[in-house]
Formats: C-alpha cells, sequence, structure tokens
C-alpha cells in the first residue's frame, strides 16, 4: 500500500469529519435561512444581506469541497508509540548551522497547525530530510537558497 502524501494525526482527523459535519448540517441550514431573510428584503441587485450571504455560502462549499478531498485521500497515522524517530505529527526542535537559536516546527499538514509552531510539511525537501531522523542527528536538506543544515535539538509530540 502506498503511503499517502496527506497524512493526519487522529485528532486532527477526527476534528475536520467534525467540521465537515457541522457544515454540511448546521451550516448549511443557516446559510440557506439567511439567504431567505434576505430575499425577503427586495430587490437583490442592491441587497448587501443577499450578497453577503451568497458570499458566505460560496466560502463554505468551497471549505466543504477542500474537507471532502482532504480526508478522502489522507492516511490517518498513529501519533502514539512512535518512539524517538521522527515521522507526521510530532513537534522538533531544529538548530541551523551557524544559529544558536531553536525553531520548532510541528511535521505534518497544514490542517495539524498548533498556535506555538510552524508547520513543515512531510513531503517538503526538509520534512523529508528529517522523516525517520532522532534527535542528535544532523541532516542537510536542498533549499531554494543552497544547501541547509540543521541539527534535531529534540523530538517530542
Amino acid at each position: 500500500m502506498a503511503m499517502s502524501d496527506i497524512q493526519l494525526t487522529s485528532e486532527t482527523h477526527r476534528r475536520l469529519v467534525a467540521e465537515l459535519d457541522d457544515l454540511t448540517t448546521r451550516g448549511r441550514v443557516e446559510i440557506a435561512r439567511a439567504i431567505e431573510t434576505a430575499r425577503a428584503l427586495g430587490d437583490l441587485s442592491e441587497n448587501g444581506d443577499y450578497h453577503a450571504a451568497r458570499d458566505s455560502q460560496g466560502k463554505m462549499e468551497a471549505r466543504i469541497r477542500q474537507l471532502q478531498a482532504l480526508l478522502g485521500k489522507a492516511e490517518v497515522v498513529d501519533a502514539d508509540g512512535r518512539g524517538d524517530s521522527i515521522t507526521t505529527g510530532m513537534v522538533v526542535g531544529l538548530r541551523y548551522q551557524g544559529d544558536d537559536e531553536v525553531e520548532r516546527y510541528l511535521i505534518g499538514s497544514i490542517e495539524e497547525r498548533r498556535e506555538d509552531v510552524s508547520v513543515v510539511s512531510p513531503g517538503s525537501p526538509l520534512g523529508k530530510a528529517l522523516m525517520g531522523r532522532g534527535a542528535g542527528q544532523t541532516v542537510e536538506y536542498q533549499a531554494p537558497g543552497g544547501t541547509l543544515t540543521v541539527e534535531i535539538v529534540e523530538v517530542g509530540g
């Protein structure tokens, strides 16, 4: 079985399924009500409430399609018992060569994002270089500006 390009932790997968369910049920009902209420106000060509509701509907339907596509392709990865090797859903501390500061990154889909760390895709050059590695190792990867070297300072959940 080929590994999916999109890997989600079970926690994120559950959150996205719940969001999709909410949008396709409650969200669609609320938008339909807002459009109907705005239509009752009269002339649609100059009805700001109507246009705002239709705009909201378009954005919501786009998010529904995005979630459906994402969840249809995603592989749910086990966030427990991953050991010390870097896998999707882990937070890593990296120190770039020539820099004293440690930067923290979450390895995963943008949907895995957290407020305190930046996200690195496992399919990106840095993500590919980090996958399967552990704390104390140094890796090189090809960035647009040339080859970069990073030390893996910490690996956590």
